[in-house]
């Protein structure tokens, strides 16, 4: 699924090849959309804020969220049923595929849809302190929960979710309170997030070569990296989660 570093990563991808241009093509396959034409109007910016991407033009902005198929892509050549959006700029031609939400909305009021979002771990506004006082708000929730919640902080999705956790040395079921240093752990996640922001392959440990990028996520029945513990696996909530039975408690 992406997250904040992929969404990001996206839009400045995007940024670069859109941004000052002029759209030449606008064709949105979603009905309530369909009759919108953006034709004419110039993109003046394409921006992230956690898992949510806005391309602005003169008048309007593109939102989308990708959640958990969607991708952006500069791409020619035919195209299928899963594409939601073409924008295009004379040779340049930027497709919006399986998309979770688009929607076009007012230029002047678009950071309305994402009001709700805490602090960007990736935003030029980024704000530690709030982050803490939001995740420690509820010192009983399960800390997964909390991290995974795009009201505390924006930008973090299950892999960096298990991951900080082991870097906490908590178990996702544990309670925020468990954390003995949430600034630390917020710290993490924005170096996390930080690191990653700028490339397709995710690293949390510092090795980028193939198979040694992660702790825990994704290594179930394999030794941990610290101790040599078979990582622990379950499967049965909503969002699957990885630990170490002995570095986290």
């Amino acid at each position: 699924m992406p997250e904040g570093d992929t969404v990001f990563h996206t839009a400045a991808v995007l940024d670069a090849a859109l941004t000052g241009k002029t759209l030449t093509r606008c064709d949105i396959r979603v009905p309530r959309y369909a009759g919108v034409d953006l034709s004419g109007q110039r993109v003046d910016e394409v921006i992230s804020r956690g898992k949510h991407l806005f391309i602005r033009t003169e008048r309007a902005s593109v939102h989308s969220h990708l959640k958990m198929e969607g991708a952006w892509r500069i791409a020619r050549g035919p195209l299928d049923h899963r594409v939601r959006i073409i924008l295009e700029t004379g040779h340049i031609r930027a497709l919006g595929i399986d998309l979770g939400v688009l929607e076009v909305l007012d230029r002047d009021r678009d950071e309305q849809a994402v009001a709700h979002l805490g602090p960007d771990l990736l935003g030029a506004d980024w704000d530690p302190g709030s982050a803490v006082a939001n995740l420690m708000a509820d010192p009983q929730r399960p800390l997964a929960a909390a991290l995974l919640d795009q009201t505390v902080l924006a930008g973090i999705g299950n892999v960096y979710c298990n991951e900080l956790c082991f870097v906490a040395g908590r178990l996702p079921t544990a309670p925020v309170a468990a954390l003995a240093d949430p600034a630390r752990v917020v710290a993490r996640a924005h170096d996390m997030l930080w690191a990653n922001r700028l490339r397709w392959s995710r690293c949390t440990t510092g090795d980028t070569r193939p198979g040694r990028q992660l702790w825990v996520y994704g290594r179930a029945g394999k030794p941990c990296r610290r101790c040599g513990s078979p990582i622990q696996c379950d499967r049965t909530g909503e969002r699957i989660s990885f630990w170490c039975p002995s570095c986290q408690r």
